[in-house]
């Protein structure tokens, strides 16, 4: 089953999906004319505006919703195995991948929320990749073509987040705190499946309120630690810079030589573990977005592409010094002195073998001895729990997507609780498995959904910028942007049809 596993996930994650990613953000950079830089002050005041209304959560709620999905085991366990099997430099281009991924979320995210549509049930907005999938072109002759495509997305998402990624990150939480308390792994399964069960049984309203309290208070956290580490070994800071970017670009300088043939293993896994962790281009970002009380698409836009900046450049950038300040990561020459790393620490045998969350561990332990093990166990289980929550909830999305053609509400009631079953089953199984194949049937899962969604938004892109350039128009006239879609002639987007409606009815609508 393994081999099967790796066999899949290296066509998957063959060089080909490298380049689309990577190409796609530097296109969509280009196009936008660097949105994620001109728009810097926007992304991050947007966060902090509007409020949630009965139907929709705050743009800090879904960025919080959005985060919760982004900051999990990948932050933590994924730089490190990206630094273990990439070398220092797949930090820089974990780095790269989130500024030109800013921009595709952007594209993916402003399309999110210009084809949403209200719950029918509940009356919550929802939307994601399948919606604006069939939506955008559902006036054209190609309509049935991109209708089955938006299927085929929401039921690979539906497998994804409900089967392949929750073990992963369930896993990393038994791992974690069995190494720092010695728990029994079933002992931490069944917490989780009964904490999991309180918060997906709750709804969308819930998750954003649960998302919104424990990402910013464990991120705040851990990047203090991170800050804490940085102050206590400050000789390091050139030393690290130094070595991350001979890594990343093959410089062949002194004892570093071994970097030359190593530069494409830094960009496979930098980009790699990077989509995995900010998840730019795979369309797990647009279904939070969705769910936002705005009154302008780009405003929900710009506050999701400033969550691929706060997970890979702050939470990620985080572990990655914790990792190579402290001397984690070290390659030994045939003498046994280092020919490649920094920092005074030693590693020992048993971490150095196996790349994850003992490296920031003992990394953590290099400041305040026994620290590390028990500190790196809570953020893994609040990062973990919080993505494992936001996976539920878009794998939910997907399948009222499915399910709402039947136009059924039995069958919709049914499917989402075995839906809710299946979710809690696999974070218990995840729990007490091994984390071998786990990480290969996660990668496998993002990268179908990358595959998929990036080809769309290349096909989709169009409303995205008109928005862009409407939105910047607004703002120059001093204005609060609204969005209308007759006066950009974007069609499909019945939801902010109706809207604009009852705005032009002298109705009162909630702003965001």
């Amino acid at each position: 089953m393994s081999a099967v596993l790796d066999w899949l996930n290296n066509i998957i994650w063959s060089s080909a999906l490298v380049y689309l990613c990577l190409g796609a953000g530097v296109y969509f950079t280009i196009r936008s004319r660097a949105v994620q830089i001109r728009q810097i002050k926007a992304i991050f005041t947007q966060m902090f505006r509007g409020k949630s209304s009965d139907e929709g959560v705050s743009s800090f709620q879904a960025l919080a919703m959005s985060l919760a999905g982004r900051v999990g085991v990948g932050n933590i366990a994924g730089v490190a195995t990206a630094i273990g099997f990439g070398g220092p430099g797949a930090i820089v281009w974990m780095w790269i991948s989130a500024l030109l991924g800013a921009s595709t979320s952007y594209v993916e995210s402003t399309l999110g929320q210009v084809f949403k549509e209200q719950d029918p049930k509940t009356g919550e907005y929802r939307g994601g990749p399948a919606y604006y999938i069939e939506k955008a072109y559902r006036h054209t002759k190609a309509k049935g073509l991109f209708k089955v495509y938006g299927m085929v997305f929401a039921a690979v998402t539906v497998l994804a987040m409900s089967f392949m990624l929750p073990g992963i990150q369930s896993n990393a939480i038994s791992g974690a705190v069995e190494n720092a308390w010695g728990t029994p792994t079933w002992i931490t399964a069944v917490i989780l499946a009964i904490i999991m069960g309180f918060i997906v049984i709750g709804g969308v309203k819930r998750i954003a309120h649960f998302a919104s309290l424990a990402v910013p208070f464990m991120a705040v956290i851990y990047i203090i630690a991170a800050i804490a580490v940085t102050l206590i070994n400050a000789d390091q800071i050139v030393p690290v810079f130094e070595l991350v970017f001979k890594s990343a670009f093959g410089i062949d300088a002194g004892p570093e030589a071994a970097f030359g043939g190593i530069i494409g293993m830094a960009v496979q896994w930098g980009v790699q573990r990077g989509i995995y962790s900010n998840e730019a281009g795979q369309g797990t970002g647009p279904h939070a977005a969705a769910a936002a009380e705005v009154s302008h698409p780009s405003k929900q836009g710009l506050v999701q592409a400033g969550s691929v900046y706060i997970d890979t450049l702050f939470v990620c950038s985080a572990t990655a010094f914790m990792i190579l300040s402290t001397g984690m990561y070290k390659v030994f020459g045939d003498d046994g002195e280092t020919i490649i790393g920094t920092g005074r620490g030693q590693m020992v045998e048993s971490i150095a073998a196996t790349p994850g969350e003992k490296w920031p561990q003992a990394g953590l332990d290099t400041m305040i001895s026994g620290f590390g093990a028990g500190f790196i166990a809570i953020s893994i289980f609040l990062f973990a729990l919080t993505t494992i929550v936001a996976y539920y909830y878009m794998a939910e999305t997907n399948l009222v997507y499915l399910l709402g053609r039947f136009k059924n509400p039995l069958a919709l009631t049914i499917g989402t609780r075995v839906l809710q079953v299946l979710i809690l089953v696999a974070v218990a199984v995840g729990a007490m498995s091994t984390s071998g194949s786990a990480w290969a049937l996660g990668d496998i899962g993002v990268g179908l959904m990358a595959w998929l969604n990036i080809i769309a938004i290349l096909f989709l892109q169009g409303p995205a910028f008109k928005l862009l350039r409407d939105f910047e128009r607004q703002k120059k006239q001093g204005l609060d942007p609204v969005f209308d879609p007759k006066a950009l002639n974007i069609r499909n987007a019945d939801f902010w049809d109706k809207r604009s409606a009852r705005v032009n009815a002298g109705e009162a609508v909630s702003e965001g």
